[in-house]
């Protein structure tokens, strides 16, 4: 019996304790006035870039690009009309700096008078990390998939060869399209092993087509995709896509390191 009431009163004791503590709480036990944000001037509209974004491609030259296969060398696509074209005779091209994790924005339209039929269609990709020459890298595949069929982990808005896109909001071959990028690098151990492995959301003409997609490592044509190299801070990378295909083109191409 005394035990009894020993433990009754313990238990009051205890509410009595809790109650006192949430009746002393303040509201601004849970504020924070610091760290300020940077203050960022925002754009007028979404193809503008704001503040703070490194601007990759503004319509004017291709400083900011290298040939991938010969960084050595500045890149060497069509530059007219405040548009940037490829030009397949010459090769990939990739971005001078290189980055970790960011926000990136990129147009690119494939031309209306386009030919051919699956991945024969306005294809070209947006290496979101590139691992040198080739084809090496993270791709975000590019290619004109308004009304052509190809296997939906080729198509546009897809993780080349591990993801498909989640919805489809190609517009017409001739018109601008947009991605709106948040990528996260992967990180590794000392050892090489994966620390953490990448991840990517894609905005595709403002529709979710990849929600925080973990990548299996680099894209791979043939074969599944593994983390087979450490690396760090790698450059963005478009490519010139081998197909006899009409060349894409691009435009408004910025870029936010977080």
């Amino acid at each position: 019996m005394y035990l009894h009431k020993t433990i009754i009163a313990s238990a009051c004791l205890a509410a009595f304790a809790l109650s006192t503590a949430k009746g002393q709480a303040k509201h601004e036990d849970t504020e924070f006035y610091t760290p300020v944000p940077k203050k960022v001037t925002a754009a007028k509209t979404n193809s503008e870039a704001p503040s703070d974004a490194i601007i990759l491609f503004d319509g004017k030259n291709l400083n900011q690009w290298v040939m991938t296969d010969d960084r050595s060398q500045p890149a060497k696509w069509i530059v007219a009309d405040g548009i940037l074209t490829v030009d397949k005779k010459t090769g990939n091209i990739e971005t001078k700096q290189s980055f970790g994790n960011y926000q990136l924005h990129i147009e690119w339209r494939v031309p209306q008078n386009i030919s051919g039929t699956g991945q024969l269609r306005g294809n070209s990709g947006l290496f979101l990390a590139s691992m040198g020459k080739g084809d090496l890298g993270y791709e975000l595949q590019i290619l004109d998939n308004y009304d052509n069929k190809t296997y939906t982990n080729g198509m546009a808005g897809s993780i080349y060869k591990q993801t498909t896109p989640l919805v489809n909001p190609s517009k017409k071959a001739g018109e601008w399209q947009t991605y709106d990028i948040i990528w996260t690098a992967p990180t590794f151990k000392a050892d090489s092993s994966v620390n953490t492995p990448a991840n990517v959301t894609v905005l595709f003409n403002g529709v979710l087509v990849q929600n925080n997609f973990e990548l299996k490592g680099p894209t791979q044509y043939v074969g599944p995709a593994a983390y087979r190299q450490a690396h760090g801070p790698l450059p963005v990378k478009l490519q010139a896509h081998g197909d006899k295909s009409e060349p894409v083109s691009f435009r408004n191409i910025w870029l936010r390191e977080l």
